[in-house]
């Protein structure tokens, strides 16, 4: 949070049960909103194949009111960190990265981009106290500003490049997030799939016009 308000781009990864420990600073920064990108990766552990109790931390960015994004593969973890600082800084909002144990332990040769330059935002100085100091009062201010971003983040959604429609035969239709993608193409090589690379807040209007060009619908995610 301090890397972030003093105008660097901040990284901070944890298991799902560290979120816990982290919550409350987690929830501030949430109502304050950021100077420079800040993204938060979440190790969720489906199965408790290394930890301590079995949690699904997309529930803390529907708290908080924040986007999580989950990769499906190596490749799109890395591709997805880019996206995840321009929508922090675009929307004024720290961004949850969802990685699951499959995930987190597996490798493969990516395809690397040359960094984009990120100049430093400027410091957040005393005259923006009431975005960054969280007293009662200011609080209050925050709040509508939240729900204003998430109606802007809903809408952008929609277009995220990492939501998209394939179409195959009708009489299925996948809707899946995360590695159940890459399992079930194979399983289910001619059916049709909802691919989701932000799981919250959901695209509705894709998932309907999806809907209406399939007769059945299977929905798999890693929880």
């Amino acid at each position: 949070m301090g890397a972030c308000y003093a105008g660097a781009r901040a990284l901070v990864s944890m298991k799902q049960v560290g979120l816990n420990v982290a919550a409350d600073p987690f929830l501030a920064v949430a109502t304050t909103g950021v100077n420079a990108g800040l993204v938060l990766i979440s190790a969720d552990d489906p199965g408790i194949h290394s930890s301590q109790g079995e949690q699904d931390n997309r529930h803390y960015a529907e708290l908080a009111k924040v986007p999580i994004l989950e990769p499906t593969d190596s490749q799109s973890a890395y591709d997805l960190m880019a996206y995840a600082f321009e929508i922090s800084e675009q929307f004024d909002t720290p961004v949850m990265l969802r990685s699951t144990t499959r995930i987190s332990h597996s490798n493969r040769l990516s395809m690397s981009k040359k960094p984009a330059l990120h100049p430093q935002e400027n410091w957040a100085s005393c005259a923006m106290c009431k975005k960054y100091v969280m007293l009662p009062v200011n609080a209050r201010i925050r709040h509508p500003l939240m729900e204003e971003r998430m109606a802007k983040l809903t809408a952008f959604a929609e277009t995220f490049p990492f939501n998209k429609i394939e179409n195959g035969e009708r009489q299925l239709g996948i809707i899946a997030n995360g590695i159940p993608i890459s399992t079930h193409e194979k399983f289910f090589p001619k059916a049709s799939f909802l691919k989701l690379g932000i799981t919250y807040p959901l695209p509705e209007k894709l998932i309907r016009e999806f809907a209406s060009k399939v007769d059945r619908i299977l929905i798999v995610e890693r929880t």
